[in-house]
């Protein structure tokens, strides 16, 4: 019995510890979108979120997966559109999506009549969203799930392209959030304006294009690993501080 109880431990560390990039990447995110916000924007997120940091409400949306009230806000992570088709020509989840999810958001954060706690919920969950916006297998294909059923092997390990992308890279560069947000390219403000403009629909395009360049060198049951990291890591360095620096703008632009 204290054997397959540990067995069960060992097990469960394993399955956490397979979560453990997801969160430190939103908190990358939302980390280095704190240093670009407008005063009026950090007061007004610090009234909504009763001064927790946006580092540490970037994973709220992904803790209430596992309460069932919260089960339709589940597509709200994701996109998919075939390669052959742009968002604005393929048909739209009738339940949902990432753009459709940040769209929702924002109008709450503009109403005038919406409670606190609403905004506040709202606020939590486009942190998150924009987030995911910039992991390019959120933006992905239906045909394997975003990358969820292309198999790949990750130096000896079985696990698939969206796992890497979302978890196993980072796990590997072996930083924390705060060390990779303070590490993270120094950039002029003229960059940084560059890098803010347009939409969420525009930045959902920019991280399509890595998309496609990562199915174009990327082959189904690969063993991906060092060379890999060698290829890819600058881009999720690089989309995490992208992610951060559009978050702050788009917090300005509602809160500011």
């Amino acid at each position: 019995m204290k054997y397959l109880v540990l067995v069960g431990l060992l097990l469960l560390s394993v399955q956490v510890k397979a979560d453990d990039w997801g969160k430190t990447g939103h908190r990358v995110t939302g980390a280095i979108a704190e240093k670009y916000l407008n005063k009026k924007a950090k007061k007004a997120i610090a009234e909504l979120l009763d001064g927790e940091s946006l580092a540490f409400a970037s994973t709220y949306a992904d803790e209430i997966k596992s309460d069932d009230a919260y089960r339709s806000y589940g597509p709200w992570h994701y996109v998919n559109v075939p390669f052959d088709k742009t968002y604005e020509t393929h048909e739209h989840n009738d339940q949902g999506d990432v753009i459709q999810g940040i769209d929702k958001c924002i109008s709450v954060l503009q109403s005038e009549t919406t409670t606190k706690e609403d905004k506040a919920f709202h606020l939590r969950m486009l942190i998150h969203f924009v987030g995911d916006l910039h992991q390019p297998m959120h933006v992905g294909i239906s045909e394997d799930k975003g990358g969820n059923d292309f198999q790949v092997r990750w130096y000896n390990d079985g696990t698939n392209l969206h796992s890497v992308w979302d978890t196993k890279m980072i796990e590997s560069y072996g930083m924390s959030y705060t060390e990779l947000a303070d590490n993270a390219d120094r950039l002029s403000k003229e960059e940084r304006k560059t890098i803010a403009s347009g939409t969420h629909r525009d930045w959902m395009k920019d991280s399509r294009i890595l998309v496609k360049d990562i199915y174009a060198n990327t082959e189904v049951g690969e063993k991906l690993g060092y060379r890999y990291m060698y290829d890819y890591f600058d881009t999720v360095r690089n989309q995490l501080q992208k992610g951060g620096i559009r978050l702050a703008a788009l917090l300005n632009e509602v809160l500011g």
